[in-house]
């Protein structure tokens, strides 16, 4: 089966390629996971630092996810799930159904992005340690405020659709980047808020159905030797939470860099 797409995306955490990821997995479509093959094969760290820095063919990006398709050169988590879901039966058929997923698609983006700052107010580049005392102002504000809020709109998607599904009959790109939103917001906020706890049940629905829509034992579609990230099923994400492919306190990394393997 020839190999449709080319992910790059740092090898040793999940982060927003592991988005693209899960919608390449359901759509059941080959595919390469390209920092996880060995350098000698084009893989490796190297090939997603190609892309950071500018040095890579194709149409300029602005940092990783990266789909390749043929010549097309795609970035942008939210881009890449809306075009594979398209593509792949994971997006409504009708206009104003795809254009509803794309909408649901960003607001997860909006969502990861305002968790993420919260444990890193002042900037990703410094460790947690450095900005503790603003990060958990932050979180504060974020699970109070923020949160219930998003997770409250999310259910009121849920209601008007009338299902498990956040738009159309069937599961969509969006369901599957809510899903991995909600099992990392349960990763890097553990302890229970009651203002958050109605809403988060609500939403429990669609996590409950998209990983009972990947229970069927299906072999990954990742053309690499490495065991596959299908995180979507309790597995991985439970291996990934456990502390496997990341450090031991997640709240303490600097980034991707001090995780991945280099080719030199």
């Amino acid at each position: 089966m020839p190999i449709l797409y080319e992910l790059y995306y740092w090898p040793d955490i999940p982060g927003r390629g592991e988005f693209v990821r899960l919608v390449l997995e359901e759509a059941g479509t080959p595919y390469v996971d390209v920092a996880r093959r060995p350098c000698g094969e084009g893989g490796g760290l190297d090939a997603v630092v190609a892309f950071y820095a500018g040095r890579h063919e194709g149409h300029p990006i602005f940092a990783p996810p990266v789909l390749k398709h043929g010549d097309l050169v795609l970035a942008q988590t939210a881009a890449i799930c809306d075009f594979l879901g398209r593509r792949h039966g994971l997006a409504p058929d009708d206009e104003a159904g795809a254009a509803h997923a794309l909408e649901l698609q960003l607001t997860v983006a909006d969502l990861v992005t305002e968790a993420h700052d919260a444990h890193h107010p002042l900037g990703a580049a410094l460790y947690y340690e450095d900005q503790k005392p603003e990060a958990k102002r932050r979180a504060a504000l974020f699970t109070s405020e923020r949160l219930p809020r998003f997770l409250g709109y999310f259910e009121r998607v849920l209601q008007h659709g009338g299902g498990d599904w956040l738009v159309g009959r069937a599961i969509s790109h969006a369901d599957l980047s809510l899903f991995q939103a909600l099992e990392g917001l349960a990763y890097a906020f553990p302890a229970p808020s009651p203002a958050r706890a109605p809403t988060r049940r609500a939403c429990s629905r669609t996590a409950s159905a998209c990983a009972s829509a990947r229970a069927s034992p299906r072999t990954s579609h990742r053309t690499d030797a490495r065991r596959s990230t299908r995180r979507g099923s309790s597995g991985g994400i439970r291996s990934w939470m456990r502390g496997e492919g990341r450090p031991a306190d997640a709240e303490s990394a600097a980034g991707p860099y001090s995780l991945a393997p280099s080719c030199s």
